[in-house]
């Protein structure tokens, strides 16, 4: 794997290219981190990913322009400290309210959470996730979880 290419579908198989990690830059950890994120948060705007694809060394991930993604009021950005994830509510009526946050050190143990379906959440306990994101704007992954017991 050399990098990945995010694509925005245009519609009428109309695919163009987006944005673009090299290997070198970013390493292969968060590449695959990448890949597991069902949302993309770049400039303002909400991505969903709608495939993920592999051309020879490259990775592709197609992505859908969802709009204006809408900021909470209890958001904060990580820039420049290190890799961290959110953990928040995944009622839009709750104004996805942040549960808990927590520092990674490094992209593989992400992974290990993006993986999941059920997760332990720091002083919760385990958790059903519901949708990843990975927001650029503010340098965070974000764990859209609900109760277990919840439908």
């Amino acid at each position: 794997m050399k990098k990945l290419t995010y694509f925005i579908d245009k519609g009428n198989g109309q695919y163009d290219p987006f944005y673009e990690y090299d290997v070198r830059d970013v390493g292969v950890d968060e590449l695959y981190a990448r890949q597991l994120c069902t949302y993309l948060i770049l400039r303002g705007q909400q991505y969903e990913l709608v495939s993920n694809e592999m051309d020879g060394n490259e990775e592709i991930l197609v992505i859908e322009d969802r709009g204006r993604n809408v900021s909470v009021l209890d958001e904060k950005s990580y820039r420049g400290q290190g890799i961290h994830i959110e953990f928040r509510n995944h009622l839009e009526a709750d104004n996805y309210k942040l549960i808990s946050h927590i520092p990674i050190a490094s992209h593989f143990e992400v992974i290990r959470y993006l993986l999941k379906d059920i997760i332990d959440v720091p002083n919760f306990g385990q958790m059903e996730v519901s949708s990843t994101e990975i927001d650029e704007d503010r340098g965070v992954y974000v764990l859209y979880v609900k109760d277990l017991e919840e439908e």
